[in-house]
């Protein structure tokens, strides 16, 4: 068996994706294709219906390399005096990728290590990524930070979280200095507040932008665009045809 078929507990050798079940932790339920309200849905999926999931921990052997990169990292954790469980939250193996959900006040800590440690050797982080579920109650806002190990060739991701009420986590720019503008850009469109960025400043909005325009719960907007004639409504007053 292939490591990415182990990895995903799939033996298909067609490229079809495993059925992902019902695994995970439901946070909501949507209806049609972009979970669109008051009339916005202009897709025609308007009747499907569908659980949105976060996916579960998962269990050992994870497969391939990642149980070795675990391992280490759990490893340079205890050398350095802090539980492993107090800092990763749970493991994830999903989509033949590898993430560990951080709890953020040891994000730093578990940045450096990974890039530090011989063993593990995550020179690169790749960026940032903000994600807004309002649904996840009391984790609201993501962060998804891409890692890569040019020593080793391999691929992971950290994730923290934070409550829209509280929604702070810590920069790594001291790790891991191609972050700057990567947190500047998350902090601009979803609002989350990088503590100790040398310079959190909005990077692609007006200074004086109101709110963060790429939060689920931020207006959709827009305006009328005319057309050889035709008058084409702003997307948050278009029909829906369900």
């Amino acid at each position: 068996m292939s490591d990415d078929a182990h990895v995903n507990g799939n033996t298909n050798t067609n490229g079809v994706p495993a059925p992902r079940g019902n695994a995970g932790e439901a946070i909501a339920q949507r209806r049609g294709m972009f979970g669109a309200r008051n009339g916005g849905d202009t897709s025609g999926y308007g009747g499907l219906v569908r659980t949105v999931r976060m996916p579960a921990g998962s269990s050992r052997p994870y497969g391939g390399y990642f149980d070795e990169v675990a391992d280490e990292l759990e490893g340079a954790l205890e050398e350095q005096g802090l539980a492993p469980e107090s800092a990763i939250e749970r493991t994830v193996v999903d989509r033949n990728e590898l993430t560990f959900h951080i709890a953020r006040e040891h994000l730093k800590v578990v940045a450096r290590t990974l890039r530090d440690d011989p063993a593990l050797r995550f020179e690169l982080c790749t960026g940032v990524s903000g994600v807004h579920n309002p649904e996840d109650t009391g984790r609201e806002l993501h962060a998804v930070y891409h890692l890569r190990s040019l020593t080793h060739g391999r691929l992971i991701r950290l994730e923290v979280s934070a409550p829209d009420a509280d929604p702070h986590v810590p920069s790594i720019v001291e790790v891991y200095p191609t972050n700057d503008w990567h947190e500047r850009e998350t902090y601009d469109f979803f609002g989350l507040i990088f503590d100790g960025h040398p310079a959190l400043t909005r990077i692609m909005m007006p200074d004086d932008w109101q709110g963060f325009p790429q939060r689920k719960d931020y207006p959709l907007g827009g305006i009328p665009v005319e057309y050889k004639g035709a008058q084409i409504p702003a997307p948050d007053q278009r029909r829906s045809y369900s």
